[in-house]
This record gives C-alpha cells, structure tokens and sequence, in this order.
C-alpha cells in the first residue's frame, strides 16, 4: 500500500477515482467547521448586543467583542464596572 494512501491528509493528492470522494467529504467537512465557527463568533456577538441595549447602552458596542484577543475582556469590564445608563433615576 503506497504512503499516500495510508495518510488520510494526502488521500487527496491521488489521481484514483476514490480521490474524488476524498476531496468531496473534505469540502463538505469544511463548511461544516466553517459553519460552527461562524456560529462561534456570532453568538457571542448577538447576547452581548441584547446586553448593552437593555443596560441602555448602544448595542453596536457588542461588536468590540471581535477585536482578537482582548474583545471580550474589553466588553466585559465596561459592563462589569461602567455605570449602565438604564439604571439611573432622574
């Protein structure tokens, strides 16, 4: 059995007829990942939306949450420690 064949990953250089299936069942792996990522990074995006619009903050602020990396301890710490506008009594 040649190298290639043994190695799912490079199943997908082979020119046989299976390869096609192959190179199918990894296009369709793909977009169920990309998928589940898109999900990943949306969620997040809409709770935090409904969030600040019920703290009376503007819900376009829930889109700090994708600056990689400190997006969410950014948005969590106006929340946590800033003052939310809906709470006060005039």
């Amino acid at each position: 059995m040649p190298l290639l064949a043994a190695l799912p990953t490079f199943g997908l250089l082979q020119s046989h007829p299976e390869g096609a299936a192959l190179a199918g069942i990894a296009a369709l792996g793909c977009m169920v990942w990309l998928v589940i990522l898109l999900a990943m990074v949306i969620f997040p995006v809409f709770c935090f939306w409904r969030i600040f619009s019920k703290a009376g903050y503007s819900g376009a602020m829930a889109l700090l949450c994708l600056i990689p990396g400190i997006g969410m301890i950014i948005v969590l710490c106006i929340l946590a420690f800033g003052t939310w506008p809906s709470g006060q009594r005039g």
